[in-house]
């Protein structure tokens, strides 16, 4: 899990017991139903339009929703087994192997209930007959007690033919472009990006400016670029369109749409002007080779850790010229209902917990005041995040819920995302999209869309 969700999925003790309790009367529709859930902590849940005292769902994953000894729990799961008296029963599988785990276990007949959600989960995962709908429990989810009101949103986005088989809790983890502010000053570089941003001026004349500026200032012999990671995704979901269109039951292949085909320009001109630095790296990189790192806030603790004298900061990826707003990519967080489970109404209320853990001031400023707690690493190494970056973060986090992009083809198996031993010839479409280009491993976007714009349309009609 990436260091934001690893926050919130650790909440300590003292969180624990404000969360803790139990008096649910579901018949009330607003917040006041859930500030007398955390109230008394021993009371049993006798209200709770479900009742599941006792019951254990089975989660299949492969990280444990538990505690490890010595650890506390998460305020979900004290809310989950204080106020509604049910537990979690954890079964281990391996990342790669996770899929065939669960098919088997549905088709042997043991008992699986909840699994982690992926964008594979719909359609392709729908359409396999792993999960199903959320849409009978929204009663226990909570859905009409106002505090799913700044989801709705994405929660609608994520329909398919009609019903709700994702329910995100919250989102996490925007991906961002991390740079040194006084790599900005040395180099006489301008205006900060994070001020351009809140001025409305941060778009991709200014990003690629800044970074032609930086790379004309390298010392002799010294080899510079303006950007590395992962910034092709960020990039194409920066233009506010997708891949492939969705409507909640017909999806539409839009890779020639003029926004697309503009972001496949831009990435043509970075390459051509040798500003990406290809190699991989799991940070902001010290040795100054390249201006901005492109990936996801979670790499945003260990970079400062890296650099801690450094005044980095985070903006977002910046906005097409003459747009007004921004597309902020974030990762959903969410919990499957597997399919044929019999403890439905027990995920859902788990999956409700998630949300109140997620959405109350009180946990959020607990999680908040543990994100910028130091961690120490080593004797010459401490982990950190700045208040700054930290509420940085969270107002990018809104963004994406005002106006969420959620490419579909990401969901849409293996074909359209998959890493085909990352083969340009056997990989997904989407990893060609957002690399091949970049990686001159394809001289133009449109050799590139034309290339693979038939096996995007074979794979909508397959899903509709």
């Amino acid at each position: 899990m990436n260091s934001i969700k690893r926050l919130l999925a650790s909440v300590t003790a003292v969180v624990a017991v404000m969360a803790s309790a139990v008096s649910c009367d579901s018949g009330k529709t607003s917040e006041d139903s859930i500030e007398e859930e955390t109230q008394h902590a021993t009371e049993p849940a006798t209200k709770n339009p479900a009742d599941i005292r006792g019951q254990h769902i089975v989660w299949l994953a492969d990280f444990d929703l538990n505690p490890e000894e010595g650890e506390n729990r998460s305020t979900a799961l004290a809310l989950f087994e204080d106020v509604y008296g049910a537990k979690i029963d954890f079964v281990l599988t391996q990342p790669e192997e996770k899929y065939e785990k669960l098919d088997s276990m549905v088709i042997s007949g043991d008992e699986v209930d909840m699994f982690p959600y992926e964008p594979g989960a719909v359609p392709d995962g729908v359409s396999r007959d792993r999960f199903e709908a959320l849409d009978p429990y929204y009663e226990m989810l909570g859905m009409n007690e106002g505090i799913w009101n700044d989801m709705n949103n994405i929660i609608d986005k994520l329909a398919y033919k009609g019903s709700h088989y994702v329910v995100p809790y919250d989102v996490s983890d925007p991906s961002v472009l991390i740079y040194s502010r006084n790599i900005i000053n040395e180099q006489e570089l301008g205006d900060d990006p994070y001020k351009l941003y809140l001025d409305g001026k941060w778009d991709w004349d200014a990003f690629i400016s800044i970074m032609e500026n930086y790379v004309s200032k390298a010392p002799e012999g010294k080899k510079r670029y303006g950007i590395c990671g992962d910034i092709g995704s960020s990039l194409l979901s920066s233009t506010g369109q997708t891949v492939v269109g969705f409507d909640g039951s017909s999806l539409v292949n839009n890779i020639s749409d003029p926004s697309i085909e503009k972001a496949g320009q831009l990435m043509e001109e970075i390459a051509s002007k040798k500003l990406y630095d290809s190699d991989w790296k799991d940070g902001f990189p010290g040795d100054k080779t390249s201006l901005f790192y492109s990936g996801g806030s979670w790499s945003l603790s260990v970079s400062n850790g890296n650099n801690p004298n450094s005044d980095l900061m985070v903006v977002p990826f910046p906005k097409p010229s003459g747009m007004d707003s921004y597309s902020i990519p974030c990762i959903l967080n969410a919990r499957m209902l597997v399919k044929n489970s019999a403890k439905g109404a027990a995920v859902a209320t788990y999956i409700k917990c998630e949300r109140v853990a997620a959405s109350r001031e009180d946990y959020k400023s607990a999680a908040k005041e543990l994100a910028l707690t130091e961690k120490k690493i080593s004797d010459e190494k401490t982990n950190f995040i700045t208040e700054e970056q930290y509420d940085a973060l969270e107002s990018y986090k809104e963004v994406f819920k005002s106006k969420p992009v959620i490419d579909i083809a990401y969901g849409m198996g293996e074909r359209m995302y998959g890493n085909g031993d990352y083969s340009y010839e056997t990989r997904g479409v989407m990893d060609n999209l957002t690399t091949a280009v970049l990686e001159g491993k394809i001289g133009t976007w449109s050799e590139l869309r034309d290339a693979w714009s038939d096996v995007i349309d074979s794979e909508v009609s397959r899903f509709n």
